[in-house]
């Protein structure tokens, strides 16, 4: 059977993905600090930023594919934590391209909308990148570091992703579902537009652009959308207390890393090869089911 790395595995896109890879491959997951058990795959303890440990595992696992999910992503931890979040986000990912280029096996890997300032949306592969927080810069950094080493590498943007808890992960929804249950005040941005997409609709995303795309692919969702009007449409599709639900703006916040105002991405070139998002509120529907109550 093909054998494919999966890194960041306990995180929630990585989850999302070892349930669906695993029905065409052998799967070797990868954590760090999240221990944990995924039936059907192997999970590896690894420090991605140990160059040898990497190695030791291409050597030894003989891979057919990566995917590289891991990262640390919360943009205002990089701001705050910039050597660490680079050690991960820039410096292990090119030398997994590096490797993966080594043993001429393909790679993808998942960047971010945050590449932009939010200033010209809907944004296209082709436009150029100007990120306005460390992570931006940092996942720049990484796309074209892991192009040139590597140039089958897809480089895949992803947008907002959401979806039912993981063993170890959460998403956005989590909180909001908790703070609208309890009837506090939830302030949501009216001012900040995203393309989300689940983590089940990301993760075949992924799994097509690994067998169909070299270079930078757009995963967006199909809807450019608020913060305050994605609550909207979760209180209706899970029919939670609306009372709280109030609209902020942007600058009512104060944050360690700026954010970009819309980034929407224009992803009609991954719909062309057959990447298929729901629209939120369908994508909701289907994981009303999975949504605890409590």
């Amino acid at each position: 059977m093909k054998k494919l790395l999966i890194t960041g595995a306990s995180g929630f896109l990585g989850w999302h993905l070892c349930q669906l890879a695993k029905q065409e491959w052998e799967v070797y997951g990868t954590y760090f600090s999240h221990s944990l058990e995924i039936p059907g795959i192997k999970m590896l303890k690894v420090n991605l930023t140990d160059f040898q440990e990497l190695q030791r595992i291409f050597s030894d696992v003989k891979l057919t594919a990566v995917i590289h999910t891991a990262a640390l992503s919360q943009p205002n931890f990089c701001q705050t934590h910039p050597e660490e979040s680079h050690a991960i986000n820039v410096t292990a990912s090119c030398n997994i391209a590096g490797l993966c280029a080594d043993n001429s096996i393909p790679c993808a890997f998942t960047s971010t909308d945050l590449v932009f300032d939010g200033l010209n949306a809907p944004y296209r592969e082709t436009d150029s990148v100007c990120p306005v927080n460390l992570y931006g810069e940092q996942k720049v950094m990484a796309e074209v570091g892991m192009l040139e080493r590597h140039p089958m590498t897809a480089v895949c943007r992803m947008p907002l992703m959401f979806g039912a808890a993981t063993p170890t992960a959460k998403t956005f929804i989590q909180p909001f579902i908790q703070t609208l249950q309890a009837e506090k005040e939830l302030n949501l941005f009216i001012d900040e537009f995203r393309t989300p997409v689940s983590g089940t609709t990301a993760a075949k995303g992924l799994l097509l652009a690994l067998e169909k795309v070299n270079g930078i692919i757009h995963l967006g969702g199909k809807e450019r959308i608020s913060r305050y009007n994605f609550g909207r449409i979760l209180v209706e599709v899970l029919q939670l207390p609306a009372t709280g639900l109030k609209s902020c703006r942007q600058q009512d916040v104060k944050m360690a890393a700026p954010r970009p105002a819309d980034v929407s991405l224009d992803s009609s070139k991954a719909f062309a090869l057959g990447y298929q998002p729901l629209s939120v509120k369908e994508e909701l529907e289907e994981l009303e089911v999975l949504i605890p109550n409590s």
